[in-house]
């Protein structure tokens, strides 16, 4: 292990050239960083170099105090060491997809009538499938599944037929009205259905239907054609190859300004699953810190089709397909396909990361038309409301990625004077806003915008100024669109209708909406106050 004072004191001589992985640790020891490498010393002397690198890298850099590592015999066991030692340790500049972890199953029990049921993660005492990146596929095919195979879906079994029985939904082994090696049938065809073998499912379901209509059983056949033709409406405009009969997931790439977006698409057995949007910051081999940390909570396939490399040279391509192989227990194939079927499937997942590109680009311009320190994925809006002297409220949104987030949007009732007067109450609302983060310790917007012109911003820019808070704040006038900056006394006018302006007037309008809703809201509760008092 070396200690540095500063990045300058960094010394790529002490660093062996072995292949391993490194560790980056602040003054208090703490791991900052996990990284590996096949020659440690070249790969960790990157990072102190004087090249051109991400806003989060630069970062990293300035906080390392401690360089340590450990040395391996090749680049598969150092990358099954880093990918423990992440998990061990958790560090904040690694890659942290907290939404992988949210996806669902489908999930069976064990026990002798099992029920169906979603669940968030696997477990011993159920039987899963999936995971579903898609809520809706995986409620529309839990639906099909009780609606076809009549599964118990009670947590516990009621001494009378439910209401499913009732409308044929449930076979309700709870009365004894089915056996168990009956109630057995149905559980074995929902699994077989639930791995994704939908047309042997639908030729058994066929064959039952003849069986039934030349036994004469009329309503029989009849319920038997109408779940062949419910599996078919789930199912058929999903199915992709239907000859496909391993799994596939799909995943693309693409840099914007200082981020990496990326969307994965799920295939089983040549049905599409679904997709997931990923939005990461930019670090060195960001697309192979993507896949190891994605691959850490998620299910690994047998193939995984790329529109671009996540490796440097053949030997870390095979490296990390051991790597994965290791995981999954059974070969795994990383591929870039060049023609047919393989690649239309990253087209089309390509195509699905357009329209998450067009709204990181109107970011990424502005950003470089207002010359913002860094990409503003928070950014934070205020409108003051009101109708003469009355009601004086504030309504403040929040946008995350450039969508609503409407669990941090806020209602401030103006307290500190009484009348009409914008200004001041910009000022309070905005200093009582950012106090109490700064209080909670809660992360500070990436930027603040204030539905008005130069007097309002000049209100906000003082309340961030009695804060001792710099951060970066616009004003959006309404007149004529132009965007006023706290020391700049003439506006700056852009195109209305380019991607930035119409994502900035969306924000502006969501702000102004949601204070008048909170300012008809209070008239109204004070008409019924005064109502109630005249009555009395």
């Amino acid at each position: 292990m070396i200690q540095i004072s500063s990045p300058s004191d960094f010394k790529s001589s002490d660093i062996p050239t072995d292949p391993g992985v490194y560790l980056y640790k602040d003054e208090a020891g703490e791991i900052l960083y996990v990284g590996k490498a096949k020659s440690l010393r070249s790969r960790v002397k990157s990072y102190f170099s004087g090249g051109d690198h991400p806003a989060k890298t630069r970062q990293l850099v300035l906080r390392i105090r401690q360089i340590d590592w450990v040395i391996v015999n090749s680049e598969i066991e150092a990358l099954l060491l880093e990918n423990k030692l992440i998990k061990q340790h958790t560090p904040r500049y690694n890659v942290n997809l907290k939404d992988a972890k949210t996806y669902a199953y489908i999930s069976l029990t064990r026990e002798n009538y099992p029920r169906i049921l979603t669940s968030r993660k696997v477990a011993r005492k159920l039987e899963s499938f999936g995971p579903y990146t898609d809520g809706f596929t995986r409620q529309d095919l839990q639906r099909l599944v009780v609606k076809v195979f009549k599964l118990r879906t009670c947590k516990t079994m009621p001494k009378r037929a439910c209401l499913n029985y009732h409308i044929h939904l449930c076979t309700a082994p709870c009365i004894g009205n089915v056996t168990q090696e009956k109630y057995g049938e149905q559980v074995r065809q929902a699994r077989s259905f639930l791995n994704g073998n939908y047309q042997q499912t639908i030729e058994q379901l066929k064959a039952q239907m003849e069986t039934s209509s030349q036994a004469m059983q009329y309503e029989t056949a009849l319920e038997l054609r109408n779940q062949i033709l419910s599996i078919r409406l789930v199912t058929e405009h999903q199915i992709v190859d239907k000859e496909r009969r391993f799994d596939q997931d799909v995943l693309v790439f693409r840099q914007v300004g200082e981020k990496m977006l990326a969307v994965q698409m799920g295939m089983r057995r040549g049905v599409l699953l679904g997709k997931k949007e990923f939005n990461v910051d930019l670090q060195p081999l960001i697309e192979q810190e993507f896949l190891k940390a994605f691959y850490t909570n998620n299910r690994i396939p047998r193939e995984i089709l790329l529109n671009k490399p996540c490796w440097e040279g053949a030997d870390e391509k095979k490296a990390l397909e051991k790597f994965l192989s290791a995981k999954r227990l059974a070969p795994v194939s990383l591929t870039i396909p060049r023609r047919a079927d393989k690649l239309g499937l990253v087209q089309l997942a390509e195509k699905n990361l357009e329209s998450t590109l067009t709204v990181d680009s109107a970011l990424v311009d502005l950003q470089n038309n207002l010359n913002l320190p860094v990409l503003p994925n928070v950014i934070e809006c205020f409108d003051i409301s009101n109708l003469g002297t009355e009601h004086v409220v504030s309504g403040m949104v929040s946008f995350k990625d450039a969508k609503p987030d409407k669990k941090n949007y806020r209602k401030f009732k103006i307290k500190t004077f009484l009348g009409q007067d914008d200004f001041a109450a910009v000022n309070e609302v905005v200093l009582r806003r950012y106090k109490r983060l700064v209080e909670e310790k809660t992360p500070l917007p990436d930027l603040v915008m204030i539905d008005g012109g130069p007097g309002q911003v000049s209100a906000a820019k003082h309340a961030l100024q009695a804060l001792g808070l710099q951060i970066p704040l616009i004003g959006l006038a309404k007149e004529r669109e132009e965007i006023y900056l706290p020391d700049e006394s003439a506006p700056r006018i852009f195109d209305k209708n380019s991607k930035m302006m119409l994502l900035l007037r969306k924000i502006r309008d969501a702000a102004h909406d949601f204070s008048l809703g909170y300012n008809r809201k209070r008239r109204q509760m004070k008409i019924r106050e005064e109502f109630k008092n005249a009555k009395s």
